[in-house]
């Protein structure tokens, strides 16, 4: 029996997709929900797997193809590989006579037992032994053609990469990915609609370093995972939020909406560009849960397995470009969200302390907000609020 495997159904914001990357080859053998393609849209990629035990059939959708919801992408022929083979010959036209011969081949046991391995039809091996023979080397010699084609296979943007020489010194054109398309398109949206300003500020690290170094491994003990800086900071921000609610506001149309809640979006840098996954009701979780919960955005954003519900909405985001060595930048907002606080490398610098120089390490900060609604004075204290919270820890579990 043959079934259609279609495209899956995409959300509303989402048009269409893109199909990215084919992981079987016409006439493999396939398991059930085995990944067989990847379908990249604007904001995620997503992955189809096979509905049934089979051989992968026509392809109809290759790679770099346009596709919108349920769009057939291929069929799949139930069965095993030589089933599904006897089942095209039978209900094909007849084939000449060469070609049922080529079915017939005789295959050593060895032969025999690597094409049941790799699920290769005997059909597709060219036999070089004597009389047509199929050898375990012909099996090998086929799995390795494979091998090396899905190697240097292009990609949806290699397919397209066109490379100028011009003596030694060498050129690449290659298109933008979808993702990476609207990344820019946000980014552009953003400077030309808001009236984008930042605020800095410094931060001395050390108590909360100090607290990390006495607890971390009691944290670890009973809670499975590291204590670090971001769940600090998502912590203070949510509590300077509270106090400053414009700043965790939104501009829609000419209304203000003021959000009874604190989505914190965390911004990850993944193979594919930078996505902002989130961390809804961060008023309501601890330092533990949010850790685990950005550990796990960081490990499906390099997988390219985020989804399209993790990554919408949001009140406020938090973006780490220390962990990349930055000592210092103006962040963009991510829009429709009004500021976006930028977190940077920690790096030790003499400070003037009750009259005494003495070196700690501190972090700058920066906030971009959008003028439009929010006024300097406040995003300033909003900041100091933050820069309060994390050089003196106990004020979050104090409330002051």
């Amino acid at each position: 029996m043959s079934i259609e495997i279609k495209a899956p159904q995409f959300p509303e914001s989402v048009a269409d997709g893109t199909v990215a990357t084919w992981h079987k080859q016409a006439g493999d053998q396939v398991s059930r929900d085995e990944l067989l393609v990847d379908i990249e849209t604007d904001k995620v990629v997503l992955e189809v797997v096979s509905p049934a035990d089979g051989v992968l059939g026509k392809i109809i959708h290759g790679e770099g193809d346009t596709v919108e919801s349920q769009a057939v992408l291929a069929v799949l022929e139930e069965g095993t590989a030589a089933g599904a083979a006897d089942k095209t010959t039978s209900s094909a036209a007849p084939e000449p006579a060469a070609k049922a011969e080529a079915v017939d081949k005789v295959a050593g046991p060895a032969a025999r037992k690597r094409l049941a391995e790799a699920g290769l039809d005997p059909a597709k091996v060219e036999g070089t032994g004597k009389g047509g023979r199929i050898t375990r080397e012909d099996v090998d010699s086929v799995l390795k053609g494979r091998e090396k084609q899905k190697a240097v296979a292009p990609s949806p943007v290699a397919a397209t990469t066109q490379e100028l020489s011009a003596g030694d010194r060498e050129e690449k054109r290659v298109p933008m990915t979808r993702l990476r398309k609207r990344i820019a398109e946000r980014l552009v949206e953003a400077q030309h609609t808001a009236a984008m300003l930042t605020t800095f500020n410094e931060v001395n690290m050390k108590p909360i370093m100090e607290m990390r170094k006495h607890y971390q491994a009691d944290f670890e003990k009973a809670h499975g995972v590291r204590l670090g800086f971001m769940s600090f900071f998502v912590r203070a921000c949510v509590e300077a939020l509270k106090r400053f609610p414009m700043v965790n506001a939104s501009i829609d149309g000419d209304d203000i909406v003021y959000h009874g809640y604190y989505d914190v979006g965390v911004a990850v840098s993944g193979d594919r560009g930078l996505v902002v996954p989130i961390i809804r009701d961060a008023d309501q979780k601890g330092l533990a849960e949010i850790e685990s919960q950005i550990i796990e955005y960081g490990k499906k954003a390099r997988e390219g397995k985020l989804s399209i519900e993790e990554m919408t909405g949001g009140t406020f985001t938090i973006s780490n470009g220390g962990v990349f060595g930055s000592l210092m930048s103006t962040p963009i907002l991510n829009p429709p969200q009004t500021a976006i606080m930028g977190m940077h490398k920690i790096q030790e610098r003499p400070m003037a302390v009750d009259g005494k120089v003495e070196i700690l390490p501190m972090m700058y900060l920066a906030v971009s907000y959008d003028h439009r609604l929010i006024d300097g004075r406040e995003a300033v204290q909003f900041l100091v609020a933050v820069k309060q919270f994390i050089e003196d820890p106990a004020r979050l579990l104090l409330d002051i």
